[in-house]
Parts: C-alpha cells; sequence; structure tokens
C-alpha cells in the first residue's frame, strides 16, 4: 500500500509538470524599500531635529525573455522627489540607483546602473519618467535598464548573476542621508508554474505520511 501510494504520488507530480508550461519567460523581482534596509540607524528628521514622517517604497522589476531589458515601476513615500513638496531639504531627493555585489563590510555594494541623479546611466534610450503625487510626498518612477548600460564599464548582462542570487538591491539617496535613505533587495518571485508544482508536491507528500501514521 505503502508503495503503491508513493507512485501514486510521483506520477501525479509528473503530470503536473507537463501539463504546466509557463505563459512567458520573463522574470519578476520585487523589492521592499525600508528605513532598516540601510546601514546604520536611519532616523529621518528635518533640518531643526524634529521628526518628519517614516519613507519608504515599493518595486516591481520585469527581466525580458531575451535578459536584454530590466523594466521597473518603483513607488516612494515621504521622500520629496521634486524638491517643492515639503518646506524643508532634509527630505529632498538626490540620487537613485540599483546596486550589485556581494556587500563590503561597511554594508554597500557598488553601483551598477543609476537612474536619477548622479551617476546617471540610463543613456543608451533614456526612459525614466518620474511623476510626483498630485498631493502627499513622493512619486512613482518607472525606467528601463537596457543591456548596454552600466557604471563604471559594467552592463545588465554582467550583473544578471547578482540579481538571480538576490544580491542587488535599489536605494534612495537624500539630502539627510546621501548614503542612502531608503533601500530594497531584489528579490525573485517564483514562476507560478514552479511554485504550483512544489505546493502540488508538498500537499501530496503530507497525504502520504498522513496515511502512514493511520
Amino acid at each position: 500500500m505503502r508503495r503503491h501510494a508513493f507512485r501514486l504520488v510521483w506520477l501525479l507530480v509528473a503530470l503536473l509538470g507537463l501539463s504546466i508550461t509557463p505563459a512567458r519567460a520573463e522574470v519578476i523581482f520585487v523589492a521592499d524599500l525600508t528605513n532598516d534596509e540601510e546601514p546604520g540607524v536611519i532616523v529621518p528628521t528635518n533640518s531643526d531635529g524634529t521628526a518628519r514622517p517614516i519613507s519608504s517604497g515599493e518595486g516591481r522589476f520585469v527581466l525580458n525573455d531575451d535578459e536584454t531589458e530590466l523594466s521597473m515601476v518603483v513607488t516612494v513615500l515621504n521622500i520629496d522627489v521634486t524638491g517643492t513638496q515639503t518646506p524643508d531639504a532634509n527630505d529632498n531627493l538626490i540620487a537613485a540607483h540599483i546596486h550589485a555585489g556581494v556587500l563590503s563590510p561597511a554594508g554597500t555594494a557598488g553601483v551598477r546602473w543609476g537612474f536619477f541623479g548622479s551617476p546617471f546611466n540610463d543613456t543608451l534610450s533614456p526612459s525614466l519618467v518620474m511623476t510626483p503625487f498630485a498631493s502627499g510626498v513622493g512619486g512613482v518612477f518607472v525606467s528601463v535598464w537596457n543591456q548596454p548600460e552600466g557604471n563604471g564599464g559594467t552592463n545588465l548582462t554582467a550583473q544578471l548573476p547578482n540579481l538571480f542570487a538576490e544580491l542587488a538591491y535599489i536605494n534612495f539617496h537624500t539630502v539627510q542621508f546621501g548614503g542612502g535613505e531608503i533601500r530594497g533587495t531584489l528579490r525573485v518571485v517564483p514562476e507560478p508554474g514552479s511554485l504550483a508544482l512544489a505546493l502540488l508536491c508538498g500537499g501530496l507528500m503530507l497525504l502520504v505520511y498522513g496515511r502512514r501514521r493511520a
């Protein structure tokens, strides 16, 4: 009976694996940008030392099936993206980049692609669209990292191993925190078919284990 149950499990897994075909070969990454991900204690304040709202953000990135373009949509909150959304200068955005590589002892990696401020590497086909909030503080950044672009002699292709290993992060630098106020690691989103297969495998194995216990 036990041998029959295991055979049934693997038969179902094999059939599911054959039936699931990805609708596309794009790879999706997401990033949750917080103060906590930046090295050190980040406490946003105004120039006079009074507290200002905590900054944060979220991003979604899509690597096309040819692996030649990394498209992104990133929303940031409580960072002044125009310099005019708040009267104080501390929260003014001065730069934004994607960094990649093994972190140094200081907890940072090199800038691989800058899309706002300096360095600015969106040069092959400049595509940055920054839309400030109609009300409130922050905005939405839409851009594309094209394959030949990169900072310091690198390019997207050279950084793909770091992206897939989740050794890349995006961060936004402000007047108060020139080294970065919010940061988010780019994390790979499992392909839906693979996720479904893994869940089914786990469920079936638990079912068999439960029968063995019974």
